[in-house]
């Protein structure tokens, strides 16, 4: 075997490991979204028990990112990898014996720390194997691993948890992490820069301090806003309004069919964003797709039939997921590699706040009258902050 298909062997088992951390990440989400419903009837919850169930594990991603960021600095990438996996397996076995909405809401806070770890520890392992526009598209391409874990939890919500119900659904996933941590364990050796030797670690408040230095402020700053805008959007839009447009009627959101055809739509959206960034800049990339996913949210908010809500309702889920693989393949490369897993952490773990104001806020603006498309014209509005933010605010260098 030469030299060229040893290196493509390795960067394909590479891809497939790390692209675990994306899949688990995505399955959690989409499959405690269909839980909700569940438990909310079999315990009698309040919408404010449900929304602390939400809540919490977006607090728990929060934490997870900073300090798992910081951790993969300090101790390297690969032992924090195989630890924020085993943290989310532990979780999901707990959560299958939780006998109160209590214990749930506490185990998912341990749960979405593994789960918010992953992320920026896993796009900081790709970042510090590769450069240019292969570290580019290996990022994108590790992150359409999302669309894979929600096919999956689509699977299971539809055709397993109806005939084995969410606790041994829940231990499907467990078990599903638990063999992945044998793949983690083949993780290559610690390296940064494609290659050259492991770098000296920083303090957690050293490394705080260069992160929002005036050398990265502008970065950080900028990358912070962006992953708030984009994950305002994408929780916001995707874990509540379907249940909006239910009642108003178009029940087809809930179905199969529906909620299969969104998860696919994801898949040629990272694709393309792939290709893109090797012809032309990410910057130029990443605009488009913010655009593109403005175009849809407001075509989405203004849709009156079910053809409407299927089209734009792909395209929606083909720019904002693209948008999000770009960020991915944007993000590492503006920090040093000693710095980089915080960077990262902090910049996602500012996200997370969107993440958990989104759901929310949608919920408060119809308690109060908003329309549907009101609602969409909102982030509509926070979409063309994010692309003013990315336009003047970031150049395509990395550090």
């Amino acid at each position: 075997m030469n030299t060229v298909s040893v290196k493509q062997l390795a960067s394909h088992k590479l891809l497939w490991v790390i692209g675990t951390a994306w899949l688990f990440d995505a399955l959690d989400v989409a499959l405690l979204s269909f839980i909700m419903p569940v438990i909310k009837q079999s315990w009698h919850l309040t919408a404010g028990q449900l929304g602390a169930v939400s809540a919490v594990t977006s607090l728990g991603m929060m934490i997870g990112a900073l300090g798992c960021g910081y951790l993969a600095d300090k101790f390297g990438r690969k032992p924090v990898l195989i630890g924020t996996l085993l943290l989310f397996s532990i979780g999901n076995l707990l959560l299958t014996v939780t006998p109160s909405v209590g214990w749930f809401i506490a185990v998912r806070l341990i749960t979405g720390i593994g789960l918010g770890g992953e992320l920026p520890v896993a796009a900081t392992t790709i970042a510090d194997h590769y450069r240019g526009t292969q570290r580019s598209r290996m990022l994108v391409l590790v992150d359409s691993f999302w669309a894979i874990g929600w096919i999956a939890a689509s699977l299971l919500s539809f055709l397993v948890m109806p005939m084995i119900g969410w606790r041994l659904t829940v231990l499907i996933t467990a078990l599903m992490g638990l063999y992945a941590l044998g793949l983690r364990r083949h993780l290559p050796a610690e390296t940064t820069e494609a290659g050259a030797p492991s770098v000296e670690r920083v303090a957690f408040r050293e490394a705080l301090r260069r992160v929002w230095s005036p050398t990265h402020r502008r970065a950080t700053i900028c990358l912070s806003v962006l992953w708030f805008v984009i994950m305002f959007t994408y929780y916001g839009m995707f874990l509540w309004l379907p249940s909006v447009l239910v009642l108003r009627g178009f029940s087809l959101v809930h179905g199969f069919g529906y909620t299969l055809l969104m998860s696919l739509a994801q898949l040629p959206g990272y694709y393309l964003a792939a290709w893109l960034i090797g012809v032309v800049s990410r910057k130029a990339v990443l605009t488009t797709y913010l655009i593109g996913t403005m175009v849809s949210a407001a075509a989405f908010g203004l849709a009156n039939n079910p053809t409407m809500i299927i089209i734009s309702g792909a395209w929606l889920s083909f720019f904002t997921l693209g948008a999000w693989g770009i960020m991915i393949a944007f993000t590492p490369g503006q920090f040093p590699a000693d710095i980089r897993g915080m960077g990262m952490g902090s910049a996602q773990s500012i996200g997370r706040i969107g993440a958990t104001i989104g759901p929310f806020l949608i919920g408060a603006l119809m308690t109060i009258g908003f329309t549907i498309p009101a609602i969409f014209m909102v982030f509509v509005g926070v979409l063309i902050i994010g692309i003013v933010v990315l336009i003047w605010g970031l150049t395509d260098q990395d550090a």
